[in-house]
């Protein structure tokens, strides 16, 4: 029977993201799972569909003091500010060991300036064993008074523009949720040539200790991620997919593949976890695995036959 034959066979996992092919949709979000030696003790990199690793700037950065962490109802909120050793400190000291791994390895670049940007871009470009660049454009452009560049759709389009000028990498954009319409910005990058979005970044919120009348960050506001984010990420998601013709990654609360599943049937060519990595250093590989059985008990040879199959109101 045809259903006895796919189920007693492996699906394919792999998916193409703009020219960067993974051997299957999950992938580590920035911020989250370090350079990969933190983790390295506990998940078998080789297993992932990509790593991306924390954000890099030109020069180095330390931060915001703390406290910069606050456990919140259903997630976390973050103000860690950026830290990274900068873009040459991680291609001579942090590169060469993810080099070793058989995975896909994504450098995730912000700037304060446009100008900032494509030199990131260039010297990760020339670096070997980065497979694709993912640009944070929810960063304040000192030069416009601290909008972020994803906020207005020229500053995004422009930052791309400029990335993609240095590289010959897939470009990955990732959007940030702070705005009016998500899907105005995602077809200002990819007119200007992004090969790939990825959304959300984390949503503005801010905790205040009542007693001390007081902001519990150091930095006020912070970056809200988790299980509490998911609903609003996986309809901007939805309505992106509808929108561009580029492949959407998803992120924002997954914790498990039930969550993954969601977002790959509304349309996410593939999914970053990221808090999920925090509280079970595994939930990367507990996702491949719940994936894979899903596809296999519903008898589907290839991710693809999962990818944006959403049956909506009246489609049937």
């Amino acid at each position: 029977m045809r259903g006895e034959a796919i189920l007693s066979i492996k699906p394919s996992m792999a998916v193409d993201l703009g020219g960067l092919v993974i051997k299957n949709p999950v992938m580590t979000a920035a911020g989250t799972f370090g350079f990969g030696e933190e983790y390295a003790p506990f998940v078998d990199l080789n297993k992932l569909g990509a790593l991306i690793v924390k954000g890099l700037s030109w020069e180095a950065r330390m931060g915001n003091p703390p406290p910069r962490i606050r456990e919140t109802i259903g997630g976390m909120l973050n103000a860690i500010g950026l830290e990274n050793p900068g873009v040459k400190a991680f291609i001579e000291k942090k590169l060469p060991f993810l080099k070793q791994f058989d995975v896909a390895v994504i450098a995730n670049i912000f700037g304060e300036t446009v100008d900032e940007y494509p030199r990131v871009a260039e010297a990760l470009s020339r670096a070997g064993g980065v497979g694709a660049l993912e640009v944070n454009i929810s960063c304040p452009n000192v030069r416009k008074g601290g909008i972020a560049f994803g906020a207005d759709p020229d500053s995004a389009a422009e930052v791309t523009r400029q990335v993609k000028r240095v590289t010959d990498l897939p470009v990955i954009v990732k959007l940030t949720p702070n705005v009016t319409d998500i899907t105005v910005i995602a077809q200002s990058v990819e007119a200007a040539g992004a090969d790939a979005v990825s959304l959300i970044n984390t949503l503005t919120g801010m905790s205040i200790d009542t007693e001390c009348r007081k902001p519990h960050l150091s930095n006020v506001t912070g970056g809200l991620s988790g299980p509490a984010i998911r609903p609003v990420a996986l309809r901007m998601v939805w309505q992106t997919v509808k929108r561009v013709s580029i492949p959407v990654i998803g992120v924002g609360g997954i914790m498990n593949a039930e969550d993954a599943l969601e977002f790959l049937i509304a349309g996410a060519r593939a999914v970053q976890i990221g808090t999920a990595s925090f509280i079970n250093p595994q939930a990367t590989l507990e996702v491949i695995k719940g994936i894979e059985e899903y596809l296999i008990r519903h008898g589907m040879a290839d991710i693809r036959e999962l990818i944006g199959s959403l049956i909506e109101p009246g489609s049937v």
